[in-house]
């Protein structure tokens, strides 16, 4: 007798989805202990994530020293753009005031969020943003957050206006002094310093020369970077140097943007006088903030409804260090220069200038708004590049000593060589 076989088929079991889950971690201070917080946050979360059943790890995005109220956080900007892009499916976070302290910002994220099926989860407040009532407590919760960001910018703003009124700084990292018990004490090695930086200004040297004398020299600046053509500006707008203190010059916008606005009269400013040692005389600073004026209005460009870009602004690159040209007065005339050429010096760069009316003529056929660059080549040569792709070569001669020199300088020579025969006769 047959034996009756029974056929069983089998069938593979579908394998649940994995939920990939991220968490964002903040804190708005890089001091030490802010630091430890952020740390245990990130490792808090890692676990967490790593040993819940049936989700998948994808990361933590952490910001140092951001606060909750802007949107210029990279790694929150990075997780939503992760989320946009289908890489998350969750995110937890510690709470509303960690995400957003901005009731429209949180908001806005939150729904972007929710409309593309992405949970935010909120570990303090217990909160699922896809849940039912999600939305509406958030928007409670969020105005609490938004408050207290408000009274504490409130609080800060109390205790500036304090030390203003009592003629204390509010920055005490200044190059030359050092900062003790609410006092500018002089720090003598960095006062010979901003010493220098004045006295050269006033016989007659150029920010970039200074700059460059005091990096050839080794000298540093307050945090031991190689001084610039900004750095050596600002030490020589100063007013702190003569022992003297102009405050609230700028001021926050608000509590939310966190943008600095100049003072120009929103606000009471305080100027309080003899708070610390001068380095500097108040004749020198004051002959000093005159010469820079008299140097701007010297170089300014004709026209007073000048914007600060010319035809050939941002359009030549330097072939050697890949920055862009800047126009520049000489005794010749103007000429468009290397930015690194022109604060470095050829060691950093060995390109050359280009004189302007010699750019202009080579131009003349050419339709500026067309490009997209011209990049300066050696042996005086130009590559203009076209926005429909196509590609010209053009080479230059260098003018004459004779063609170069200005009636003023030719005068000058003349009067030269009239000297010198009457002191050889």
């Amino acid at each position: 007798m047959a034996r009756e076989v029974k056929q069983v088929t089998f069938t593979k079991a579908a394998i649940p989805k994995l939920t990939r889950v991220a968490a964002y971690a903040r804190v708005s201070s890089a001091k030490d202990a802010m630091h430890h917080s952020l740390s245990a946050q990130v490792s808090h979360y890692s676990g967490l994530i790593q040993q819940h059943p049936g989700w998948q790890y994808v990361g933590v995005y952490s910001d140092e020293a951001k606060t909750g109220t802007k949107d210029t956080r990279e790694a929150f900007v990075r997780l939503v753009s992760d989320c946009k892009a289908g890489k998350v499916d969750m995110v937890i976070t510690k709470s509303i005031s960690r995400f957003a302290r901005n009731t429209v910002t949180l908001l806005e994220t939150v729904r972007d969020l929710k409309a593309l099926g992405i949970d935010v989860f909120f570990e303090e407040q217990n909160i699922h943003t896809l849940s039912a009532d999600g939305e509406l407590m958030l928007s409670i919760l969020a105005s609490y957050a938004q408050e207290e960001s408000l009274s504490a910018s409130e609080n800060q703003k109390w205790r500036v206006r304090k030390n203003f009124e009592e003629g204390k700084p509010w920055n005490g990292t200044l190059l030359g002094y050092r900062y003790r018990n609410g006092v500018y004490v002089i720090e003598p090695d960095e006062a010979e310093t901003v010493r220098r930086i004045f006295r050269e200004f006033l016989s007659g040297k150029g920010i970039v020369s200074i700059a460059n004398g005091l990096n050839a020299d080794g000298v540093r600046t307050r945090y031991e970077n190689a001084w610039s053509k900004g750095g050596v500006s600002r030490i020589l707008r100063n007013y702190a140097y003569t022992g003297n203190l102009l405050l609230q010059k700028t001021f926050r916008e608000n509590h939310l943007t966190k943008k600095t606005v100049v003072n120009e009269g929103q606000l009471p400013m305080y100027h309080a006088e003899g708070t610390h040692e001068a380095i500097i005389s108040l004749e020198d600073y004051q002959a000093v903030q005159a010469e820079i004026a008299k140097r701007a209005k010297k170089y300014a460009p004709v026209g007073k409804c000048f914007t600060g870009r010319y035809p050939f602004s941002s359009l030549i690159v330097c072939a050697h260090c890949g920055k862009h040209y800047r126009r520049k007065i000489t005794a010749t005339g103007p000429v468009w220069i290397c930015s690194t050429y022109n604060y470095q010096g050829r060691a950093a760069c060995p390109s050359k200038q280009i004189p302007e009316p010699t750019l202009t003529a080579m131009t003349a056929d050419l339709d500026i708004g067309d490009l997209t660059e011209i990049i300066a080549e050696d042996r005086n040569t130009l590559v203009f590049r076209f926005k429909d792709g196509r590609k010209a070569v053009k080479r230059w001669q260098d003018r004459s000593r004779a063609e170069s020199w200005t009636p003023e300088m030719k005068e000058a020579a003349r009067q030269k060589a009239i000297e010198r025969n009457r002191h050889n006769g």
